[in-house]
């Protein structure tokens, strides 16, 4: 008796040690809520847009003629300027000391002249009596003319020194708005340093930057359109300028497009915005294409690609996909997809391959009361018509 309960005891503990090394029962995997697409022809709206920023037509950097300490500064960013006011001030007791001794040595010269005139008239009278030789008149008519020489040089000197006191004070030569403020008060500079920076009214570009496999399609005097932040009226510009080299760090060409001025009465955005510059000139704008939503793409490897839903067995595939540019935020489909095929176009990241998903349907007050898995059917139903 105690030998059969021996064995029944051996026979349990068998059988839970299989019980333990038995693998568990797999979880089947859920089914997933996708929002789905059906692929259709659309047409290419915006051409490649560029982000861009306002810019004036001409802009200058305007610094002292002279060198000297700054101890004033007027101009402010921002500010609104006119021809003839004053920017900013050196510190002109240098200029002004050197100006009076400009003006002494105009005196001197002043009065070596008189007196050498003097002197001419005096031996010319003696000389109209014979009383000295034509020699002797001619070396007096030749010290007038050195001090004359001598008068005349320093009046310019005196005049440069004047002119040097008065570039002691940056006057604005046009009309226009400071940008930049490049010097403070108390800052020592080099002729000729940028002190401000004044954007000249008239006149404005849009800026922007094309790649180089893009720079080919853009022409002098192509039409833009500029798409605002703020306002929904586009403006119209043309090409003015295309860069003859690329930027030797971002490797792009800097193209300037000129606002035209009849604009529909839009005001031009101001110096600074940031707009969107939409070449026209670009092979696909009016062609059928097709297009898909940024989150229907996934990266599948190297290439970009898709879930595409087959309708009869509600589940999805990986479909590789080729991307021509972009129109706004959607992706511009080369090949790959064709028209009435049904993609995912929310929830990629969480699927596989061959894994069974439903439609995800939006509640309304009219479906409250009915079934999420009935309504997700029926969804997937008419998706499948």
């Amino acid at each position: 008796m105690t030998r059969m309960k021996t064995q029944l005891g051996l026979s349990f503990c068998a059988l839970a040690l299989l019980a333990a090394c038995s693998k568990p029962e797999a979880t089947p995997e859920p089914i997933r809520a996708v929002r789905v697409m059906t692929v259709g022809m659309d047409t290419f709206q915006a051409g490649h847009e560029y982000s861009a920023e306002v810019r004036p037509r001409i802009e200058s950097r305007l610094g002292f003629r002279v060198a000297g300490k700054i101890t004033r500064r007027q101009a402010e960013v921002g500010q609104r300027v006119v021809p003839g006011q004053v920017l900013a001030q050196l510190d002109p007791k240098d200029y002004k000391l050197a100006d009076s001794a400009a003006r002494a040595q105009v005196a001197a010269a002043q009065t070596n002249r008189d007196l050498a005139a003097a002197d001419f008239k005096r031996y010319k009278e003696l000389k109209d009596q014979n009383f000295i030789s034509g020699a002797e008149l001619e070396r007096r008519d030749s010290v007038l003319k050195a001090a004359q020489a001598q008068l005349e040089q320093a009046q310019a000197q005196q005049s440069a020194q004047g002119n040097q006191a008065g570039y002691a004070n940056l006057v604005a030569d046009v009309a226009g708005v400071i940008t930049a403020v490049e010097a403070e008060p108390g800052q020592v500079v080099a002729a000729g340093t940028p002190v401000v920076r004044i954007a000249q009214d008239g006149a404005r570009d849009v800026v922007f930057s094309v790649p180089e496999d893009k720079v080919a399609a853009i022409k002098p005097g192509a039409a833009v359109d500029v798409k605002q932040w703020s306002n929904p009226t586009r403006l119209m510009g043309h090409v003015r300028e295309v860069a003859a080299s690329a930027d030797v760090q971002t490797r792009t060409f800097l193209v300037k497009v000129t606002l035209d001025a009849a604009s529909g009465g839009t005001p031009v955005p101001a110096i600074g915005s940031t707009v969107y510059a939409i070449p026209q000139a670009d092979g696909l704008k009016g062609q059928a294409v097709i297009k898909l939503p940024t989150s229907a793409l996934k990266q599948d490897g190297q290439t970009a690609a898709v879930w595409v839903l087959d309708k009869a067995t509600m589940t999805v595939r990986s479909q590789p996909i080729q991307m021509a540019t972009a129109d706004g935020n959607q992706a511009v489909i080369a090949s790959g997809l064709k028209p009435g095929d049904v993609v995912v176009s929310a929830g990629v990241h969480v699927l596989s391959p061959g894994q069974k998903v439903t439609v995800y349907v939006e509640k309304t007050a009219s479906n409250k009361a009915v079934n999420p898995v009935d309504t997700a059917q029926a969804a997937a139903q008419k998706v499948a018509k």
